[in-house]
């Protein structure tokens, strides 16, 4: 049986709806093919997964002795976290929200069978 390697990310700044368009580049992928693709990738987003992504296999390899290349990403989510609510406001009386959405992202690593 394969032990799973997680490392979670409390409440990024950063939206799960954005954050998802990242994890999606590397879902399935090998650890470190995922650390050089997230490297160069035009997205705030990206630079959160990477950490991430960084920590698990510094876990994996600290803890349960699994050497990076055989580590492939087999879960990773982008949940909603809590939404903080402002007030900016506008013409006539009236008020608009402004909504600040956070995430939190949770990988899985396992061995290569």
């Amino acid at each position: 049986m394969a032990t799973d390697i997680r490392a979670e990310l409390k409440n990024c700044g950063v939206s799960a709806q954005k954050t998802r368009l990242v994890i999606d580049m590397v879902r399935g992928k090998n650890a470190v093919e995922a650390l050089s693709t997230l490297k160069f990738a035009n997205k705030v987003a990206a630079m959160h997964v990477g950490k991430l992504i960084s920590s698990a296999v510094a876990n994996a390899e600290e803890n349960f002795g699994v050497s990076r290349e055989d580590l492939v990403i087999y879960k990773i989510t982008a949940d909603e976290a809590p939404t903080r609510k402002w007030r900016r406001f506008g013409a006539r009386g009236r008020f608009k929200p402004l909504l600040r959405r956070s995430s939190h992202i949770t990988v899985v690593l396992r061995e290569k069978e």
